[in-house]
């Protein structure tokens, strides 16, 4: 009865959603029957729509703004659907006792047949896969050695690690549209595919056109999408250049009121200050005189966390043998001055962060403070433009 019933709903095409689709849980009566046959047509239809493969094919055809846009939107949702499906299924440990009443497990069932998913239907879904279990004769009955784990991750269209470097390329060209938006969009598709790691080699060529971007357009989403990417690569040393001459562009971005951007640009800037090659550049990066606002106590302690680990590394750098070898020439509203100069308020500032709310930001603070101890122990140079000092004097020294 289940054979026929699948096979009369194979022939007449249709496609309504699960049960679960709507928010309704399906009545027991519907629960062995509907819910499973449908899963599978949904499957049967997944590989003939190639949602992604036919999403990537659409870039090529001449579209307009908007299109590009929600394509290029649905590519990085497909991408990361696909990626969770294809890491869900390989850390899921397979069930040890045989299928109920004597029917086969999807994947065992469609073994040597076309499987795939519907795309087009998985927010409706809620993420429902292959729930199903159906009963096709032929000898698939009784217990089941169950598929594994590598056997149930399909292959083809299925996983977005299957495309190919053309289309990163083609998502790519993406960024020198006229349009902001369509630059967003293609940014955080080149996110999506940088978790592939096959794919970061390639994304890497991107790299000097996102600085341009950021560094040349002001607009808090590109900032935030383009950060978010580079943030995701390890940026080679041909790139160095470039980063020096935007240095003062992502400076800006920091002392912004964006939270989201700030956050991002803290993270890059705290990476690049472990580059022994562009430590002076930043130290020596002009900023504003309220700078170490940032340092207050009122600002969301995500931005606090990572200033803060951004004045250690900065700190730890100072210290290093390589830096302190060198006499280095400060501007007088360098990003040095600001938080080692002698006029810096910093010491301040972190002292009130000792007894901040969120443990992470104290911690911090701390490593911090402890760093600023050790670079006085160590003997840092003083900078040409002002006398070193002791940030925290002991009472032995009053």
């Amino acid at each position: 009865m289940l054979v026929s019933w699948f096979l009369a709903h194979q022939s007449s095409g249709s496609r309504r959603p699960l049960p679960g689709a709507l928010g309704l849980a399906p009545t027991r009566a519907q629960g062995h029957t509907e819910d499973m046959g449908l899963a599978v047509e949904r499957e049967r239809h997944g590989r003939d729509s190639g949602e992604l493969r036919r999403l990537l094919n659409s870039l090529e055809y001449k579209q307009d703004e908007y299109a590009k846009s929600m394509i290029l939107h649905s590519i990085t949702r497909c991408v990361y659907l696909l990626e969770a499906e294809v890491r869900a299924r390989k850390q899921e440990a397979p069930p040890s006792q045989p299928s109920p009443r004597g029917l086969c497990p999807i994947p065992t069932l469609l073994a040597g047949h076309t499987v795939s998913w519907d795309l087009s239907l998985w927010p409706m879904a809620g993420g429902l896969v292959l729930r199903g279990l159906v009963d096709m004769g032929g000898g698939c009955s009784g217990p089941r050695t169950p598929a594994s784990p590598a056997s149930s991750v399909s292959p083809g269209p299925l996983q977005a690690s299957s495309c190919t470097a053309d289309d990163i390329s083609l998502v790519g060209s993406m960024l020198d549209e006229e349009d902001n938006s369509v630059k967003i969009q293609a940014l955080n598709t080149l996110k999506a595919f940088s978790g592939i790691r096959k794919f970061r080699l390639k994304i890497q060529e991107h790299t000097i056109k996102v600085l341009e971007l950021i560094s040349t357009i002001w607009d808090s989403e590109l900032h935030v999408a383009g950060l978010r990417l580079l943030n995701s690569l390890p940026l080679p040393d041909y790139v160095h250049p470039q980063l020096r001459r935007v240095m003062p562009a992502l400076m800006e971005i920091l002392q912004s009121n964006y939270i989201l951007a700030q956050v991002q640009a803290i993270r890059l800037l705290s990476y690049l200050a472990q580059k022994n090659d562009l430590l002076y550049d930043i130290l020596n990066c002009q900023v504003h005189s309220n700078f170490l606002n940032l340092f207050q106590s009122t600002q969301p302690g995500s931005l606090l966390f990572e200033v803060l680990v951004f004045a250690e590394r900065l700190s730890e750098g100072r210290n290093s043998p390589h830096y302190r070898a060198v006499k280095w020439h400060y501007n007088e509203q360098s990003l040095h001055e600001a938080l080692f100069g002698d006029e810096s308020r910093l010491a301040d500032r972190l002292l009130a962060l000792v007894i901040h709310p969120e443990e992470e930001v104290q911690i911090q603070a701390c490593k911090v403070i402890v760093s600023l101890q050790c670079s006085q122990d160590v003997g840092v140079r003083p900078s040409s433009c002002r006398p070193s000092h002791s940030y925290f004097n002991s009472g032995e020294n009053n």
